[in-house]
């Protein structure tokens, strides 16, 4: 009689630059920065708050997304990787703005 051993596969492990490759592509993801209505702030405070908040958003583009949060309870500021769309969401809720970012 011969011996037979059972061969069961053991634990499936991910190599480690694999996984450095799928956190860096999740990081490097879309993500959406939320601006949520507030009846607490003046239609000019949110206004200057985006344009102080996120580089590249100029007046018009402000009120627009000032105004769709008004008017739609929420409105997207701005789509970018996770590490400045916590930034961005950072910097608009210090200026006391309701903000939050989600995948897209």
């Amino acid at each position: 009689m011969g011996d037979v051993m059972a061969t069961s596969p053991g634990p499936t492990t991910i190599p480690r630059e694999d996984q450095e490759q799928r956190s860096r592509s999740r990081a490097l993801d879309p993500y959406a920065v939320i601006l949520h209505n507030d009846d607490v702030n003046s239609m000019d405070h949110v206004v200057r708050s985006l344009m102080r908040s996120v580089p590249g958003l100029g007046i018009g583009k402000s009120i627009k997304i000032m105004l769709e949060a008004h008017n739609s309870g929420r409105a997207v500021v701005i789509v970018c990787p996770l590490e400045p769309a916590e930034l961005y969401r950072d910097r608009l809720e210090s200026c006391s703005l309701t903000a939050t970012i989600e995948p897209t």
